[in-house]
């Protein structure tokens, strides 16, 4: 492929990856690393090598085919996080995932030698290149990597993934990125089993896909549907090609085509460049690569992006025996969209299929019989047309009579449903006036016990007193008798004094 200046990419044929011819340095081969595109270059954060996790930020400019380092600013050396633990700024970390947001790029979970709890949430603005750990609340994730994040609206979902205790996770997080709140989401029917190193994308802004991952032993080549509406997991049936099991493979879209590229089993790295239409469940290999070509790996990266009105697949990295630093773009060869597929619950497909029979009873004339060319198919079309629209008239009564039965049987369910809910409604209005009459009656005990204890109080100190008052009344008591005693001592000698002095008055 020709470096024709900034035109580089009109040379490059549909649905086929080629190498980028990099004339300068590139930064450290790694896999499990993050990527994004944003104005045109491709910015790489962290990964994994020989064993080593990696702390650099690196971009590469697909217009002019260079590699940079970003330099990031911080106004302090470490940061805390929800849980007190001290990290760096951007520490060495893999198995983490980056979206953009606004102008930054969040980077959120991943691998570290640091320990922690929970996971962390760190930005990288694009504008200053300022770095740091953004401030979460609510119940913070327990930490992992290998999971899968989506940007759906203004939240991010991350499902599942693998805990520093090598715990296997498939449970369902939502960070709204506006508030930075953390919210677990209970979900209904069967979720995927737990598992990491999958990928994700996200289908009409409502359904998000899981494909394949692993677990501790084995790997997947299965395909979940998420509802995000009503929370609601389903296994359809993926239609096409034969698809191998697989982790550490990555994904992008492009309108309803999910292109997934790499990943490996352990003992192979997956050739194949599948594409599954979201909207028709079917899937395809797109191409292939040679079993030991870097885009046969495990770890890789996938973004995409456009120049000149083009979208273009951008791969780097990943792992297949040997770390790779390459950079590839293919130019998938879009198609016309096609109406998307709803994945309804069992009583929405109901009542869907219910109004297309009403129509089709009232709009007979509408409805749609093939034509064909062959003069004698026109004669028996016409002789048996009637007929044929009898019996389809017919067919359609018959299923309209059992969606009428069925929906019959769900309102019956959903009265009973509304019915309970509304008697569990009144025990709640009971049990909150009763709950209201309690607080109200631990209110004036709590008055009157408060009261009593002032009281109590007051009659210790009077008794403190009374026992001061009882010593003195003692002391006085005995200072009395010591005194009547006294007179009384007083009083007898002065009698024999008296007595003495006549006798000898007489005497004398």
């Amino acid at each position: 492929m020709g470096t024709d200046g900034q035109n580089w990419h009109l040379t490059v044929s549909y649905d086929q990856w080629v190498e980028v011819p990099v004339p300068g340095p590139r930064p450290a081969a790694r896999y499990k690393h993050a990527a994004t595109v944003v104005d045109q270059k491709l910015y790489i954060t962290g990964g994994s090598r020989n064993g080593r996790y990696l702390s650099d930020v690196q971009a590469f400019d697909l217009k002019d085919l260079t590699w940079s380092t970003i330099k990031l600013k911080s106004e302090l050396d470490a940061v805390k996080v929800n849980d007190g633990i001290k990290f760096e700024v951007l520490p060495a970390i893999a198995g983490h995932s980056m979206i953009k947001w606004e102008n930054k790029l969040v980077l959120l979970a991943g691998h570290s030698k640091h320990v922690s709890d929970g996971v962390a949430v760190r930005f990288i603005d694009l504008e200053t290149y300022h770095s740091g750990v953004i401030e979460t609340y609510g119940k913070v994730p327990v930490a992992r990597g290998g999971q899968s994040v989506t940007l759906v609206g203004s939240k991010l979902v991350m499902i599942g993934g693998e805990d520093r205790n090598r715990r296997l996770l498939n449970d369902v997080q939502i960070l709204d990125l506006e508030t930075m709140t953390w919210s677990a989401v209970e979900t209904t029917q069967t979720p995927p089993a737990p598992r990491f190193d999958h990928a994700a994308a996200l289908h009409t802004e409502r359904y998000l896909l899981i494909f394949g991952g692993c677990s501790h032993s084995v790997f997947f080549s299965d395909l979940h549907v998420l509802d995000l509406q009503t929370m609601e997991w389903s296994q359809p049936q993926i239609q096409g090609d034969l698809v191998r099991p697989r982790a550490g493979h990555t994904g992008v879209t492009i309108d309803e085509n999910w292109y997934i590229v790499g990943g490996g089993d352990n003992k192979s790295g997956a050739p194949d460049t599948l594409v599954l239409n979201m909207s028709k469940l079917s899937v395809s290999v797109l191409t292939s690569v040679k079993g030991r070509e870097p885009l046969a790996s495990e770890g890789l990266s996938v973004s995409s992006t456009v120049l000149d009105a083009e979208k273009f697949l951008v791969a780097f990295g990943g792992y297949n025996g040997k770390y790779n630093d390459e950079v590839f773009v293919m130019r998938p060869k879009l198609k016309d969209a096609l109406p998307p597929k709803i994945f309804q619950s069992p009583a929405a497909a109901a009542a869907a299929a219910s109004v297309t029979v009403a129509y089709a009873l009232a709009n007979p004339e509408k409805l749609d019989f093939p034509e064909r060319e062959d003069s004698n198919f026109k004669v028996i079309q016409m002789d048996h047309s009637q007929q044929d629209l009898s019996v389809e008239i017919g067919k359609i009564r018959e299923e309209k009579r059992l969606l009428e039965s069925s929906l019959a049987d769900l309102r019956s369910e959903n009265s009973t449903l509304k019915a309970k809910i509304e008697e569990v409604n009144g025990t709640h209005a009971e049990l909150s006036k009763e709950l209201h009459s309690v607080q109200g009656q631990l209110v004036a005990e709590r008055s009157r016990c408060a009261k009593l204890e002032a009281l109590i109080a007051e009659l210790q100190k009077d008794l403190e007193s009374l026992q001061s008052i009882e010593g003195e009344l003692q002391v006085l008591r005995k200072q009395k008798s010591e005194f009547e005693r006294d007179m009384e001592l007083a009083a007898a000698a002065a009698q024999r004094q008296n007595s003495g002095g006549v006798w000898r008055w007489i005497a004398g």
